[in-house]
């Protein structure tokens, strides 16, 4: 039976629940995405220092760091799979709590690495691997952080609370922008490329640990709770034939049941069109604003702190729209505020490419162009967690947005690096990311048009 979240039912969120549950969530993210921020904006180095073998060049160097980028993402599903049954069987808390140990060990590790200058081929396989656990452990977060943000979210207001989750990868993505550019700054080139890259990942450590403290103090979601109780119907009797059917200690108590899964492929279903809904936030969002470092040094000739500062503005530009985005889908529905982010995406792709690559452009109007193409992003990514979460029932939510995210980034994330940077190389066309970028959008658009215009007001099933 489904209890609408709107009514103010036993185990109902109160007001301080709510936020600890955001903050919780919301940490979690923020680390996960400023490391990956961090190994984008780093990728040069990193390719320098792990993937250049005797007589390679850069460019293959830089192919094979994002090989290892890809190869994360395609860890994403997995760990979705395996954490998102744990979190639907034993709770969000406990599985949160084993995700956020995982991506700051691993994430920590990077950091104290040795290089194939010291460590020879073995090297670039050890980074493999911890990139593997930081892909699972990222696959589990994910479906957990916006199943209590939105579990506990008040009435009315999912996707504000759903917003937070994709404000804090761009908090992530800035955090470790802004790193990247101040050791840029204080740094010499020579003891950037040789220890200085390894301080943002040693960051992460202090940050993780804050992030399980917050995490141990978290409560479990009302949803979940009541998923797994059964209160019995009072005030029937018990037939006579079964008097030992209830004690006076237990007589009236919740009894913990196991709730009737969602059928497979009903649930499969819902992860393929959920995965495709998310197909341009995933592509636009790494091509503008992970990816574009390495573009504009290697296709344009940009210097480190010039690609630095373009992928900052159009970081500000995705942040500074997507808690409004989130708002407003609440008022207005999660169709049309991300209907309307995918196509302003493809409609400025080709424009933002060829004013970049214009040297007569301006300073000032490729800064804006960054920022607003960041914006739109934006409008995809705040609804875009409420919208997952209203796609599936309580005993499968965490697994199936957790999978349709993490596919859709697999995907259109993790590949977005490599297969515009190898693009480039076979075909010469430096307009690879606004073709990636509009082909993608295009096909999120039609899968958003089969969204109902009031699923935002529904309940959110248990």
């Amino acid at each position: 039976m489904t209890t609408p979240v709107h009514e103010p039912v036993e185990g109902t969120a109160t007001p301080p629940r709510s936020r600890r549950a955001l903050v919780a969530g919301s940490v979690g993210n923020f680390i996960e995405w400023y490391e990956f921020g961090v190994y984008g904006y780093f990728a040069t180095i990193i390719a320098a220092n792990f993937f250049t073998p005797d007589g390679g060049s850069d460019v293959e160097a830089l192919v094979k760091t994002y090989a290892s980028f890809a190869l994360a993402f395609f860890f994403r599903p997995v760990g979705a799979a395996v954490f998102g049954r744990l979190g639907d069987r034993m709770g969000r808390r406990p599985t949160l709590i084993l995700v956020i140990l995982l991506m700051t060990g691993a994430t920590t590790l990077i950091g104290l690495l040795p290089t194939y200058a010291t460590l020879g081929a073995a090297a670039p396989w050890l980074l493999t691997l911890l990139r593997i656990v930081q892909g699972l452990s990222a696959g589990g977060e994910f479906g957990g952080a916006v199943s209590i943000m939105t579990e506990f979210a008040p009435p009315g207001r999912r996707g504000l609370y759903g917003a937070w989750q994709s404000f804090t990868v761009a908090l992530g993505l800035l955090a470790g922008a802004g790193m990247a550019a101040l050791l840029a700054t204080v740094l010499t080139e020579p003891e950037l490329n040789e220890w200085g890259w390894r301080l943002p990942f040693l960051l992460t450590l202090p940050l993780g640990l804050a992030a399980l403290w917050l995490r141990l103090k978290l409560e479990e979601t009302p949803s979940f709770q009541r998923t797994r109780t059964q209160t019995p119907i009072q005030p029937q009797a018990q037939p006579q034939a079964q008097p030992q059917a209830q004690s006076p200690d237990t007589e009236g108590r919740p009894q913990v049941v196991t709730p009737t899964p969602a059928p497979a492929r009903e649930v499969a279903k819902a992860i393929a069109l959920g995965a495709g809904r998310l197909m341009g936030w995933s592509a636009a969002g790494y091509t503008f604003l992970v990816v574009m470092p390495s573009y504009l040094q290697s296709t344009l000739n940009a210097s480190f702190q010039q690609a630095l500062v373009a992928t900052v503005l159009a970081n500000l530009g995705f942040a500074a729209s997507i808690i409004p985005a989130g708002a407003l889908s609440d008022r207005i529905g999660r169709r049309a505020v991300m209907v309307t982010g995918a196509v302003l995406v493809a409609v400025l792709a080709f424009p933002l490419m060829h004013l970049l690559q214009d040297s007569g452009t301006s300073t000032a109007v490729k800064s804006l162009a960054v920022f607003v193409a960041g914006a739109a992003v934006g409008l995809m990514a705040g609804p875009g967690p409420a919208m997952l979460s209203e796609m599936f029932p309580t005993s499968v939510r965490y697994t199936g947005l957790g999978l349709a995210y993490s596919l859709s980034n697999a995907v259109f994330s993790g590949c977005a690096g490599l297969i515009i940077t190898e693009a480039i190389k076979r075909t010469g066309n430096i307009d690879i990311p606004a073709h990636y970028v509009v082909v993608t959008c295009a096909v999120s658009t039609l899968a958003l048009l089969t969204l109902r215009g009031d699923d935002h007001r529904r309940a959110l099933r248990d």
